[in-house]
């Protein structure tokens, strides 16, 4: 469930210095925009932003980006930003359809999906974030050794993305239904939706996949 409209988010996402602005701009620049060469690891659907802020903390060598459609939700994100400054994150709003717009090919070293959409009617499920034309473009911006994670609750979108995973081509180095019951375990940071389902005794499903390489 999205958050309700937040009176004057809009307006903020158009000022606040913590929001690229016309990111189409950076496409093929962001390590310049960093300053540095380091990985690039971006979060599509990033919510409040627990996830990302969590990993831009532990991980400072690493530079990483967040996407979200939904000013009302990224404001969250946004206002907890504000008070860490982290210098190896940037925030943008922005609709994940033209994903490819915003980097170059092979410029991110990493893709999360944490908890998207499931689209349940089939008519929409080119919408889904693992539907074969999302993957497409995510094959053109990942890095050589790039990856996707994915993570879900929903086994109906689960099952659907490790189809979709395999008739495009892609590997699987780890599948999981039970993640927080698995290896995969150590090390995992927990978006908000995933404190709430798994404490709801949710089992939480897992992937990561590689494009394949021409």
């Amino acid at each position: 469930m999205r958050l309700r409209n937040i009176p004057g988010a809009r307006e903020e996402m158009l000022v606040n210095p913590f929001i690229v602005q016309d990111p189409e701009r950076l496409r093929g620049c962001w390590r310049a925009e960093f300053g540095n060469q380091n990985p690039l690891r971006i979060e599509i659907g990033m919510g409040k932003g627990q996830f990302l802020l969590t990993l831009a903390q532990q991980n400072p060598d690493v530079n990483y980006v967040g996407i979200e459609k939904y000013s009302s939700v990224l404001i969250r994100a946004l206002a907890r930003q504000e008070e860490l400054k982290l210098q190896n994150l940037r925030l943008i709003r922005y609709d994940a359809e033209t994903i490819d717009e915003l980097f170059a090919e092979g410029e991110v070293d990493r893709i999360y999906l944490n908890f998207s959409d499931p689209w349940p009617k089939d008519r929409h499920a080119k919408r889904r974030l693992t539907s074969d034309r999302f993957l497409a473009r995510y094959a053109r911006i990942l890095a050589p050794e790039g990856r996707v994670e994915f993570k879900t609750d929903n086994v109906d979108l689960f099952d659907f993305s490790l189809e979709s995973a395999e008739n495009c081509g892609w590997t699987l180095s780890e599948v999981t239904r039970d993640l927080h019951n698995s290896p995969a375990a150590e090390g995992n940071v927990m978006t908000e939706y995933e404190e709430r389902f798994s404490a709801l005794g949710n089992p939480i499903c897992r992937l990561v996949a590689t494009p394949p390489r021409q």
